[in-house]
């Protein structure tokens, strides 16, 4: 706490503007984008790198979460006060930071596959400043983003040589994504089939444990749509990546325009064929990563195509 302290002492209208700007880079709409423009646009295993080492994180998070259960520092410390344009995105429990998490793994992620200096050393500086800003915000401790940290930076080093591997070995790549859906329906079945004390079903926390069981039906629809992409793109679509500048980013708006489509306009059928439950919500994301991982691909040998030639980003 007297970390935090300190950050409230220096907080002024400016830092609470840039801080809030900052702490965006850590939310899963900016980490989803990003790995699938790095999926479409530039390499498809540095994309699948980047988006299972940050769903091993997040279940890893959201596990550590709801084991611990530590309420956030202004209700640990009443006395203590947050800048309040965060408190909306403060959701569940403190420790760890999911923001922490999700930032680390995905900047650093980054510059971990690529070895220019540049991106390197923006990454580097971003995996720095989320978590700052999350203790500047108030919202997080600094336990809660240094484990954060160590668990995603863990995570980085060990996957790395895995998925370098399993651009030449499918093996390798189905066997980590076997594991990453073992573990993912491990914690589906924790947070929905354990017996938590009494007060973790309190009027009070009862929405941290609902968050939960959401995540966990999200990223097992997340993690099954990923198998079934690769496996459609082994056996049958083997996209390229090619394309002239301005192709490619005519492809990652259309593509993240229409994966946002199908994540909203298919919520009301869903929802009227399985009702509103954590099955419609896993289903809605599969078909969400089938379409984003295995269709919107099938327009990339057109894309490829267009300037002339073929030229990477």
């Amino acid at each position: 706490m007297p970390v935090l302290y300190f950050f409230e002492s220096i907080r002024n209208p400016v830092l609470d503007a840039l801080f809030s700007v900052i702490t965006l880079c850590g939310e899963e709409t900016v980490f989803m984008a990003l790995g699938m423009i790095v999926f479409w646009c530039i390499n498809k295993y540095q994309g699948y790198f980047l988006l299972c080492t940050g769903f091993a994180g997040t279940i890893l998070n959201q596990f550590l979460k709801m084991l611990f259960r530590i309420p956030r520092p202004w209700i640990i410390d009443p006395d203590f006060t947050i800048v309040e344009s965060a408190k909306e995105a403060a959701t569940g429990y403190s420790f760890p930071s999911g923001h922490t998490q999700t930032s680390v793994g995905l900047f650093g992620g980054l510059a971990r596959w690529n070895s220019s200096r540049i991106i390197r050393i923006i990454c580097i500086v971003l995996c720095v400043l989320v978590p700052i800003s999350r203790m500047y915000l108030g919202v997080h401790t600094p336990k809660d983003v240094l484990v954060s940290f160590g668990i995603a930076l863990a995570l980085i080093f060990v996957a790395f040589p895995l998925f370098r591997r399993a651009e030449s070995s499918p093996k390798t790549m189905y066997a980590i994504l076997l594991i990453l859906a073992l573990i993912t329906v491990a914690f589906t079945l924790f947070v929905n089939f354990y017996s938590f004390p009494e007060t973790v079903y309190s009027e009070e926390n009862i929405h941290n444990l609902l968050s939960a069981r959401k995540n966990g039906a999200t990223l097992l629809g997340c993690i099954i749509g990923l198998i079934a992409v690769y496996t459609i793109d082994l056996k049958w679509v083997r996209f390229t990546t090619d394309a002239v500048w301005w192709a490619q980013i005519i492809k990652a708006i259309i593509g993240l325009a229409l994966v946002i489509l199908v994540k909203e306009a298919l919520r009301a059928p869903i929802d009227a064929i399985f009702g509103a439950n954590l099955w419609s919500r896993g289903i809605r994301y599969f078909l969400m990563v089938i379409v984003g991982g295995a269709v919107w691909p099938l327009t990339f040998n057109w894309f490829s195509k267009l300037g002339g030639k073929k030229n990477g980003i």
